[in-house]
């Protein structure tokens, strides 16, 4: 199959450096763009000059105009990231998910895009009782972030209706892997607690450690992406999960932890946080009917393969 003409926002992002990695891998025309708000502009050194780079906010019409000038498909990552985020900064949270993603859907509908394959969040669901958290489920977000990436599938499926413009939405859930910012209030939870317990220091715990969450290897999420991408057929605004369809608490994720890195580290519980959701399990049946997508990767491989990772990198 030729390479296709291909942008990617959000490609300074932790997704988004392994996504672009194997975009380029495979032969496609990749461009990027990123403001770096929270990309690492480290992460994109070792490409070299084998893509396209503009850097700036997809808020700004003409830039958005210029990122997806000549380009068949748009893979939509950049966000603002965190639900704690967004709770001190809900109108940041907005104006980063929300605005940005509409002047990009504009954008792409008038460059005649054939299609724009989304980041959406799992944090959709909230407390909804149903259980596993299936699309079909009415949304319940708990935060002003969860609100924003609502917001963004209803708009891409108005534009596929209004516009014609195909795409797809897709829900991840908890996404782990090498690369993933350790540091900061916003830290996703795998990534801060493999680098306080290799350093010896206790993991801290929002609530008693009995939540759940579907975690999902980031290569897996990778492999959604493209499958959703290059799908031969319409995919017609839907909403999908992408999520391994198994759960595990944070009690148990510091014991694997803890059995990877020879250490014997008790948690620390802190009161529980508002906006968190207490379990989280994806129904991942419509991804592997529409576009054949099933994570692969084991639990326990990731983690494996993360820690190793961070050790290579000594970055604790």
């Amino acid at each position: 199959m030729p390479g296709k003409k291909i942008l990617l926002t959000g490609c300074a992002g932790f997704i988004g450096r392994h996504l672009l990695e194997r975009l380029l891998a495979e032969g496609h025309a990749v461009r990027g763009i990123d403001d770096f708000s929270t990309g690492d502009r480290g992460r994109l050194a070792a490409l070299g000059k084998d893509f396209d780079l503009i850097e700036g906010d997809l808020g700004d019409p003409a830039k958005a105009a210029a990122a997806v000038r000549g380009r068949e498909l748009v893979i939509h990552l950049a966000s603002r990231p965190s639900v704690p985020r967004s709770l001190a900064h809900p109108r940041e949270s907005a104006l980063a998910s929300v605005l940005a993603t509409v002047t990009l859907l504009e954008a792409a509908a008038r460059a005649g895009a054939a299609r724009v394959v989304q980041a959406a969040s799992s944090s959709a669901y909230g407390d909804s009782p149903v259980f596993p958290r299936r699309e079909s489920a009415p949304p319940r977000p708990l935060s002003p972030y969860a609100a924003a990436k609502l917001a963004q599938e209803a708009y891409a499926a108005a534009f596929f209706r209004c516009r014609g413009l195909d795409s797809v939405s897709l829900r991840y859930f908890n996404v782990f892997g090498p690369g993933q910012n350790p540091a900061g209030p916003y830290a996703a939870v795998i990534a801060r607690f493999i680098g306080l317990m290799a350093a010896g220091r206790r993991p801290e715990i929002y609530g008693d450690g009995g939540q759940t969450r579907d975690f999902t290897y980031v290569a897996d999420v990778v492999e959604a992406n493209l499958a959703a991408a290059l799908h031969p057929r319409p995919l017609e605004g839907e909403v999908v999960n992408v999520g391994s369809g198994r759960r595990h608490s944070l009690r148990e994720l510091i014991d694997l932890l803890n059995d990877i890195l020879g250490t014997s580290l008790e948690p620390v519980c802190l009161p529980a946080r508002p906006g968190d959701v207490r379990d989280s399990l994806a129904e991942v049946e419509k991804a592997r009917r529409l576009f054949g997508f099933e994570a692969a990767t084991p639990f326990r491989r990731g983690l494996e393969l993360t820690v190793a990772a961070r050790l290579r990198e000594n970055r604790f």
